[in-house]
């Protein structure tokens, strides 16, 4: 019973691996191929959780769990437009300081919007109970996301090696001055990578939203193991970032079971561990802009 029980906090610390993980590719493609960090990035992760709230009584959790995203993704691309735009080729701290001034805009928004307590949101009815693996009783609702995320995961690999979208996308990450002098725009390449981006973003906003609960600090809170799955798993590296969201759910997971109050304090652990032995993380390419 005590290896079932280990088994099932393996699992919780997985799903919360891959909620770390769809926001944190999208956090590592923003910043390999435009250069700029997207501290905004947890925002976009709660207003997916809110409008998730929103949608569900109209369309139900499967429609929100469609439109949210959707929605999300078009702000973003909005927001990429008319202002993350502007500064690609200019002072990273400039980006820095327009993305941290997005995140409070639309915490605050939220907080006028919806109040500041956390608003209550339950497990559809059609995706309650228990999943029986021999001795092992797992929710069902859990398991589905790690379903949904594990094919996300899957279908913007698949996009990035196997399309000429994504040639062109790693290529701009690598060096987007050849990419330039070949005569390709990376402009709309970027656009199209924000909105994949922070479409991922809410979307697991919308599947965590009745797991962790739906409140205005939900994105800064995230934001921050974020990135240290980013930093562990290597700038520009997609398999060193999904395999660094596993580890640090498993991580978080394990030590949760042997010592709770240490269970942050672990992931940050981690983190130093690698970048004393592999400053450029587990698997972090080289990348000519940022050398």
């Amino acid at each position: 019973m005590q290896l079932v029980f280990i088994l099932e906090q393996v699992l919780n610390g997985l799903l919360i691996g891959v909620q770390y993980l769809l926001i944190a590719l999208g956090l590592s493609l923003i910043f390999s191929l435009g250069g700029i960090v997207n501290l905004a990035h947890g925002a976009f992760y709660a207003i997916g959780a809110y409008l998730t709230v929103l949608l569900t009584p109209t369309i139900g959790f499967g429609g929100a769990l469609v439109a949210s995203p959707l929605v999300v993704g078009l702000l973003g691309l909005v927001i990429e437009r008319f202002l993350l735009r502007r500064f690609y080729r200019g002072d990273p701290t400039l980006g820095l300081l327009l993305t941290f001034g997005l995140a409070m805009v639309a915490e605050q928004a939220l907080r006028m919007a919806f109040g500041a307590a956390p608003v209550p949101f339950g497990i559809p009815l059609w995706l309650r109970g228990q999943v029986f693996i021999g001795d092992l009783i797992y929710s069902r609702y859990r398991l589905s996301i790690l379903v949904v995320a594990l094919a996300c995961v899957a279908g913007l690999w698949l996009l990035l090696t196997r399309t000429s979208f994504g040639r062109v996308v790693r290529a701009g990450v690598q060096n987007p001055d050849m990419v330039a002098a070949l005569g390709i725009s990376l402009r709309p390449y970027m656009t199209a990578v924000v909105t994949i981006a922070v479409g991922l973003a809410a979307l697991a906003g919308t599947m965590m939203a009745p797991v962790t609960g739906v409140h205005p600090a939900m994105g800064a809170e995230i934001l921050t193991f974020a990135f240290v799955v980013v930093v562990i798993g290597g700038l520009g590296s997609f398999w060193g970032v999904v395999l660094a969201a596993l580890i640090v759910g498993v991580v978080r997971g394990l030590t949760a079971y042997a010592y709770p109050p240490a269970t942050e304090a672990a992931v940050y652990a981690l983190m130093v561990l690698v970048l004393l032995l592999r400053p450029r993380g587990l698997f972090g390419e080289h990348i000519a802009r940022f050398e």
